[in-house]
């Protein structure tokens, strides 16, 4: 079974519903897994989105830990200085103390809006969702699909990747294709109404980031894929420059 940590700032509704469709696939047994805690950059009070994702986390009876960032920073600047260290290493040492109890096998940033730094990376395995195709922009959701209507690009997609301290460059765990060309894109294009083309891009984008991370935590909890030493390994033993899962998510949505 495999051991999920839950790192997320629970800053929205979107962090609550991919919580809710990852129990709900674990309940029903289609991931061979548990969340044993779930870690948060907020605290309660600091925030009416936050405090309702604590509520549901609590709700599934999860262990929750929680460290503001922001509070941790401030007192760390009014402090005397008296270590070289920021506060970003000071901070995610402090996260370590806490969550290393769990002993995760595998850690998912599911919104979580800080950059891990090098130090949890490399004592901890650790996958996050990014909304565009292996080697597509790097950036907000926004800001890919932006890129990705200025270059004239043919395809979109989603890819979970590996976490480094390098902001969405580690390397593809899993990944799914959409092609935007021809039908039904075309007629966005030849229109040349780039807000309906971002809204119809993220509109298919959306509908398979959460399959995405169902089924990469599938794949990954029954062994067709496991991550060794910064490496995707297959089923087979071989090196693979992540898992397509295009064809089964494009499935998962039509059903």
């Amino acid at each position: 079974m495999l051991n999920i940590g839950w790192f997320s700032t629970g800053r929205d509704a979107a962090a609550q519903q991919l919580l809710q469709v990852v129990q709900d696939a674990i309940h029903n047994g289609n991931i061979n897994g548990e969340i044993s805690f779930v870690f948060s950059n907020r605290e309660p009070g600091e925030a009416k989105e936050s405090d309702q994702f604590f509520e549901l986390v609590r709700g599934y009876d999860i262990p929750l830990t929680c460290l503001s960032h922001r509070k941790f920073r401030d007192v760390i600047a009014s402090e005397a200085k008296q270590s070289s260290e920021d506060w970003r290493l000071k901070y995610d040492r402090e996260v370590d103390k806490r969550i290393e109890k769990f002993s995760p096998d595998l850690c998912v940033l599911a919104g979580y809006m800080l950059i891990i730094g090098e130090e949890l990376c490399q004592k901890y395995k650790m996958i996050n969702l990014h909304p565009a195709p292996p080697n597509g922009p790097a950036g907000s959701w926004q800001e890919v699909i932006w890129a990705l209507i200025q270059n004239k690009a043919d395809k979109a997609g989603a890819m979970m990747h590996l976490v480094t301290p390098e902001l969405d460059k580690g390397p593809v765990v899993s990944y799914c294709i959409l092609s935007i060309v021809n039908e039904p894109f075309d007629k966005y294009w030849q229109e040349d109404d780039k807000n309906k083309l971002f809204q119809f891009i993220r509109k298919h984008e959306l509908a398979r980031e959460f399959p995405l991370v169902i089924l990469t935590l599938q794949a990954i909890s029954h062994g067709e894929i496991k991550i060794t030493n910064g490496r995707i390994i297959d089923a087979k033993g071989n090196v693979i420059m992540g898992y397509d899962l295009s064809a089964r998510i494009d499935k998962a949505i039509t059903e």
